[in-house]
């Protein structure tokens, strides 16, 4: 492979003039210039070069390392040859090196072009190539940062000048500018792919959540959720039972985007099914638990309060599974939190959890809320916290259900300055008259 290649394009590189292959560089410009395809650009390039510089093996190498670590310290960079000619050797098409380590790991970690006359008598080469007597090696500098090497290998000694490595830091600069198009579209493109995802996470969110309020004798009732931009989590939903019971449920997925709304719609579908079935809320939540566990990754969970409010004797039945404990506020103004319940569902297969029960008397004001009001930020990174939130229902006590939410929500926002909340925020307030 690699005498073809000397054969084909060492004769052509000597005839031409300087001019000649400076029209020739615009011209290999010009045809990159309209592609977004990586590897189609650098093909271009490898299949051009050689009539401007002789070499019987060549490659463009782009640095790749983990995002976590510093190249630069790295035990082991990899030098992908994104367009590689005349090496036979398939694992000689991706190096890994360290930063420094031979020629092309010098010119990476430098930032300084290297031709050597005779690879023999430098130290520096690594004799991954029998036949290279000569090599020369530019950086593709992007920002002022390398992001990856040029690199020319001839079979005879002393094949390069400085006339040659112009002509290859010309086009590696080139090279760079097309490189750094192709990534800017890339990531373009995967923005415009994630909102795309984003929007059909909120829109399964939206259809998840109940249309209206519930009505209960003897109750006024609202839930609401407050979205962030970034889709979250957070999730609410009620089912009548009988006429004078209802279930309901809060509760927040862990994670964002697409995965949360599918966990969201098999939270719902779960819960819902227990709750058909007549299941007590403790045994719904261990069904639930048992099913998550089985179907969820290991990094995933749901904290969720579930409950069975009856009008009948003003008493709610509920269990909770890690989730933020409820707000009571007496008429009087007196406060507390409820602080009963068990694990996040999902995280175990055996959780077992307890049925509690709660009186909600006349004037009484109960509030379940996701951590997203709790733990909204103002600018000095104080969260708004649980004492706030008492003294924000306490304040708005008096008022009916729907509008208490949007008292509580408007208290938050100017604790945070106008900044609002960074995560999903729900409310589900019942108030006994």
């Amino acid at each position: 492979m690699a005498e073809n290649v000397k054969e084909a394009v060492m004769p052509n590189a000597a005839e031409l003039s300087i001019v000649d292959k400076l029209r020739m560089l615009l011209d290999i410009t010009k045809k990159i210039s309209r592609s977004l395809d990586m590897q189609e650009v650098l093909n271009q390039v490898m299949d051009t070069l050689g009539s401007l510089v002789p070499y019987d093996a060549a490659g463009i190498y782009i640095i790749k390392c983990d995002k976590s670590a510093d190249c630069a310290t790295s035990e082991t960079t990899i030098f992908h040859g994104e367009a590689v000619r005349g090496y036979d050797i398939e694992e000689l098409k991706t190096l890994r090196l360290k930063m420094g380590e031979g020629i092309i790991g010098r010119v990476a970690l430098t930032g300084e072009p290297i031709i050597s006359p005779d690879v023999q008598k430098d130290s520096r080469y690594c004799n991954a190539r029998p036949e290279t007597r000569s090599e020369m090696t530019a950086p593709i500098i992007s920002n002022e940062e390398v992001i990856g090497v040029f690199d020319l290998e001839s079979d005879q000694v002393n094949a390069y000048d400085a006339d040659d490595l112009e002509v290859l830091m010309l086009l590696a600069s080139q090279v760079a500018i097309i490189i750094e198009k192709v990534m800017l579209h890339e990531q373009m493109m995967q923005k415009r792919r994630l909102e795309a995802q984003l929007e059909v996470a909120r829109q399964v969110q939206l259809e998840l959540l109940p249309a209206d309020d519930p009505h209960l004798d003897g109750f006024d009732i609202s839930a609401y959720n407050f979205s962030t931009e970034e889709v979250s989590g957070d999730y609410y939903d009620w089912v009548r039972i009988y006429d004078d019971q209802i279930g309901l449920v809060i509760a927040d997925v862990s994670g964002k985007g697409v995965p949360a709304a599918l966990l969201m719609a098999f939270l719902r579908a779960s819960i819902r099914a227990a709750t058909h079935i007549g299941y007590a809320p403790h045994i719904s939540m261990s069904k639930v638990n048992y099913l998550l566990w089985e179907s969820i990754e290991r990094n995933q969970f749901v904290t969720a309060f579930y409950g069975i409010l009856d009008a009948s004797n003003r008493t709610l039945a509920y269990a909770n599974a890690g989730h933020n404990p409820p707000l009571l506020m007496d008429a009087n103004g007196e406060a507390r939190f409820i602080e009963r319940g068990g694990l996040p569902l999902g995280m175990f297969r055996d959780t077992r959890y307890y049925e509690y029960y709660l009186s909600i008397e006349p004037g009484q004001t109960l509030v379940l809320y996701t951590d997203g009001v709790t733990e909204a930020e103002n600018s000095k990174a104080e969260e708004y916290g649980r004492e706030r939130l008492a003294e924000a229902v306490r304040k708005g006590r008096h008022l009916k259900s729907r509008d208490l939410i949007d008292f509580i929500h408007r208290d938050m926002l100017d604790w945070t300055d106008g900044q609002g909340a960074t995560d999903d925020i729900t409310f589900f307030v019942i108030k006994a008259n």
